[in-house]
């Protein structure tokens, strides 16, 4: 039996926090489906620098080399033989993600690759990100919408990126992203099926006990 477990959400709800724990709980692969997006935003901030438009976006993601590791406890990612892992965190990708991910065509693209990975897992793998309950993987074995407060949430990725950027800069990071993404993204409201858990006053593990319940 497959053991696919979708996890949608907002920035700063614990999305990968609880995938990871999760996916070395159960012996599973994980796949963070942002940092895709923010490997190909490195390379396009790379390639385009003055900007470019979405059909040339587009055509560099389809002609890209992206490789996702997907090991929970300390996934790689590399684009047209560069890694860029440490890179994608910072907050120069942070800010410019939004005009990679809400190019439809770059969506179609990346989750096609999405649906490449989960079936070289045979379908045991727990996937993160937006849009992963109801168009990447809606027949998954569990489907939830993690969610929590925004004060909540900025203030753990403020923890995350700690030095590296200002309030200003995180809430914007959080808040404006969500705002943009959810231009061609649902990832606030849960599909027909869908658990929602709320993380705000939740441990990662509380968490993630409440998903491991709901496994057939």
């Amino acid at each position: 039996m497959s053991r696919l477990i979708a996890i949608d959400g907002p920035s700063g709800s614990g999305k990968s926090t609880t995938a990871k724990l999760l996916a070395n709980k159960l012996g599973l692969g994980y796949l963070d489906t942002g940092a895709m997006y923010r490997a190909a935003t490195t390379e396009y901030l790379r390639r385009f620098p003055d900007g470019a438009d979405a059909a040339q976006v587009t055509r560099l993601v389809a002609t890209a080399d992206l490789i996702c590791d997907t090991t929970p406890d300390s996934p790689r990612f590399s684009i047209n033989g560069t890694d860029v892992t440490d890179e994608i965190r910072e907050p120069r990708i942070s800010a410019a993600v939004s005009s990679v991910a809400t190019n439809l065509d770059v969506r179609r693209l990346l989750t096609a690759m999405m649906r490449t990975v989960i079936d070289q897992h045979h379908r045991d793998i727990v996937v993160e990100g937006r849009d992963i309950t109801t168009v990447v993987a809606p027949d998954a074995d569990v489907r939830v919408l993690l969610v929590a407060d925004p004060a909540a949430r900025v203030a753990r990725r403020a923890a995350e990126v700690a030095g590296k950027a200002n309030e200003a800069e995180v809430t914007d990071q959080v808040l404006r992203r969500d705002r943009d993404d959810s231009t061609v993204s649902n990832f606030t409201d849960a599909a027909e099926g869908v658990t929602v858990i709320d993380s705000t006053f939740l441990s990662p593990d509380e968490v993630v006990a409440r998903i491991i319940e709901l496994l057939p």
